[in-house]
């Protein structure tokens, strides 16, 4: 059975928050036509410095409906 494009979205919108941003990422992925492998190195070794500081406790977290507003309010 096929679905319409609106049909796909009314489906996806009913996903739980984790299982949308997946979608999300993998519908931007799905748009790239060529890797820089530079970018995506030095995002990888971004992610790595920040779970550090996460996981040593030298960061506060922010939930995100706080940075949405935060965000917003600039």
């Amino acid at each position: 059975m096929k679905q319409d494009a609106a049909g796909i979205l009314r489906d996806a919108l009913k996903l739980p928050p984790e299982a949308r941003a997946a979608v999300a990422g993998s519908l931007l992925d799905s748009l790239e036509e060529s890797v820089d492998e530079d970018v995506e190195a030095a995002w990888q070794a971004e992610i790595l410095v920040r779970l550090q500081e996460i996981d040593k406790g030298a960061v506060k977290m922010v939930p995100w409906a706080e940075a949405r507003r935060q965000i917003a309010g600039r």
